[in-house]
């Protein structure tokens, strides 16, 4: 096995000088750190791990790197099957969002001595080493898409394999990478010995940036578990606040951000107008941000636009059970999820979700989890961040793409006036779930052999 990378001395010297810029602005990136710990004090825990200081009783780990928390909640599945096959695991994140996700749903092996969470070293050879020192990782896998210069050269120096998970190359990425700084970012991915990815258009672009073996597996979030007490107590709050088409339609904004609250709340706003003069009931908006940070100032906006709106927080209890209150839900516009982990409650409320980070230019976020549920699913103008499995949602007609908030509006009228348009599209989204499901086999049947192979 060749552990060297890289292997031109251009690129070498560039991660060389890469390197150095990053130890001369680390201080100013500690004291960011700190500060973002005023308002998350999990930034300021943990430092030791930063420096690659992760003691550890687990022998020779595979190591699985997810940035985020939504990256370790796409790789679960994932990193669920290693277990199941007695393969130890050391989780790293970026965040302590991501960190506190692992702790949660890896309890039971943590307890078991099966699984330990971590920190990713920051980006010096010093700690990446370090942390290979202290974990004596069997391999690295990192999911989605990873292109630290310092990690991944590190990494392989060390004679650690590496491979990717979940993998997605998006076409604006490329793009970029193929352009910048001479390709350099385009040749890191060569690191990478195995590729794992979510479609074929991915897995021509790795091959393109010279990855020497590229497998198509699809996306683990589509075998991601659906928690049935989520499920339930949304089928109890239907019941209890007389909700559905039949009744009162109920539509979900799912993960919100920065520069669509505006649109949206103009999008509730046309579809209450709309199905007014249609004389059908007044709708139920479900409307949940993307950040915590954001909860009470979208809350303030929601009720500054004149949409009388209940917090999650205020009007369910722990279990989402429903609490006394003044008001019936009949006189309620919004109810804001202001929680988190709890999303499939909220979309399993609606009858139809709206997917944010689309209505700008943001790449949208995650739709599987809308079409597990079997929900028509919308988004905006900017889809490149879930290209996977967004074309083909697309191609197949389980995912309508809208580029303005009219025509937004009005296909949500249209698709909760119109019965049989919403069986068809309910139909639709549970074949098209079938089709990708099974992606977490796919990955374990090339992954295990290649592990094997590396030993």
């Amino acid at each position: 096995m060749n552990t060297r990378f890289p292997t031109p001395w251009g690129m070498r010297l560039v991660i060389a000088l890469y390197q150095a810029l990053w130890i001369l602005l680390l201080p100013a990136f500690l004291v960011f750190l700190w500060q973002r710990g005023k308002r998350e004090p999990l930034y300021r825990q943990h430092w030791g791990e930063r420096w690659g200081v992760v003691p550890t009783a687990l022998q020779n780990p595979l190591w699985v790197h997810s940035a985020s928390m939504g990256e370790f909640r796409g790789a679960a599945p994932l990193v669920q099957a290693l277990l199941a096959a007695g393969y130890p695991v050391l989780v790293t994140t970026l965040t302590p969002a991501g960190r506190s996700e692992a702790l949660k749903l890896l309890a039971p092996q943590i307890a078991q001595g099966q699984a330990q969470v971590a920190y990713l070293p920051f980006e010096l050879a010093s700690s990446v080493r370090r942390f290979i020192r202290h974990v004596k990782p069997r391999c690295a896998i990192m999911t989605e898409i990873d292109t630290w210069p310092v990690l991944l050269a590190t990494i392989r120096q060390a004679g650690v394999p590496l491979c990717m998970a979940n993998a997605q190359y998006p076409k604006k990425s490329i793009e970029r990478d193929l352009k910048s700084w001479g390709g350099f970012r385009a040749k890191l991915f060569s690191a990478y010995q195995l590729v794992m990815c979510k479609s074929e258009t991915h897995a021509q672009r790795f091959r393109q940036v010279g990855c020497a073996r590229v497998e198509v597996v699809g996306e683990t979030r589509f075998d991601l578990p659906i928690s049935p007490q989520l499920i339930g107590a949304a089928g109890q709050l239907v019941q209890d606040w007389q909700l559905g088409l039949g009744q009162r339609p109920v539509m979900a904004f799912a993960s919100a951000i920065v520069g669509e609250d505006e649109q949206f709340i103009e999008a509730m706003q046309q579809i209450q107008q709309k199905l007014a003069a249609a004389g059908q009931a007044r709708p139920l908006f479900v409307y949940v941000p993307r950040s915590p940070q954001r909860f009470d100032t979208v809350y303030d906006m929601l009720q500054n636009a004149g949409l009388k709106t209940w917090r999650r927080s205020q009007v369910l209890d722990a279990a989402l059970h429903a609490l006394p209150l003044a008001q019936t839900p009949a006189e309620i516009d919004v109810l804001l999820g202001d929680s988190l982990g709890e999303m499939y409650f909220y979309l399993a409320l609606s009858q139809a979700v709206v997917v944010g980070a689309s209505f700008v230019p943001m790449g949208a976020h995650n739709v599987i989890e809308p079409l597990a549920l079997k929900k028509p699913v919308m988004v905006g103008h900017s889809i490149w961040g879930i290209e996977y499995p967004g074309v083909e949602a697309l191609a197949a007609g389980v995912l309508q793409q809208h580029t303005d908030i009219p025509a937004l509006a009005h296909a949500l009228v249209q698709l909760m006036t119109q019965a049989d348009r919403y069986a068809q599209a309910m139909a639709g989204a549970e074949s098209f779930y079938a089709e990708h499901a099974g992606s977490t086999a796919k990955h374990m049947a090339v992954l295990v052999p290649w592990l094997e192979a590396q030993a």
